[in-house]
């Protein structure tokens, strides 16, 4: 019998839905990162993109057959448009979006006028995205800051490739 890191995304939600606690767990291990980081886009909050992320695979546990292995969609791009529409329900009843942390990527011996200079126009950049709709925000975050291709982008958001990319 082959481990259930070795098992694929159809495969574990079958045992899921018998109620398999080691399943879930190697699903929750598989998808938790990037799950959390485009919460994180969307959110700006570490702890409410655990939130949404938690609640996300609540809900799978909860009902392992929302996901049917039978449709178009892989199992991430289905779980990626359960996280994005917890965020933005989340978002709708919260407070407005607060500025994610500012990405520290650049070299340890930038100045500290370096690291001020793009703090602010990464602040700039934030506040810039978040001024936008609710869809091209959506868009830009799945496409640009979650690291999906633009064809996943728009099957985790519901739309054509084209109307995603006139977004």
């Amino acid at each position: 019998m082959t481990s259930f890191s070795e098992r694929d995304d159809a495969e574990l939600l079958a045992h899921i839905r018998n109620g398999n606690h080691d399943a879930f767990a190697t699903l929750v291990q598989r998808h938790t990162k990037n799950s959390y980081a485009i919460a994180l886009r969307f959110m700006g909050d570490r702890d409410e993109a655990e939130d949404i992320v938690q609640s996300a695979f609540l809900r799978l546990w909860e009902r392992p057959g929302m996901w049917n292995p039978e449709s178009v969609s892989r199992f991430t791009t289905w779980f990626y448009r359960v996280v994005v529409n917890l965020c933005l329900d989340w978002r709708k009843r919260k407070k407005p979006l607060l500025l994610a942390e500012p990405i520290k990527s650049f070299a340890n011996n930038e100045s500290q006028e370096e690291y001020l200079i793009l703090t602010e126009q990464q602040m700039f950049l934030e506040t810039q995205i978040n001024a936008l709709p609710a869809r091209q925000r959506t868009a830009i975050n799945l496409c640009y800051l979650g690291d999906l291709s633009n064809k996943e982008a728009a099957d985790v958001m519901g739309i054509s490739l084209r109307a995603l990319q006139s977004l």
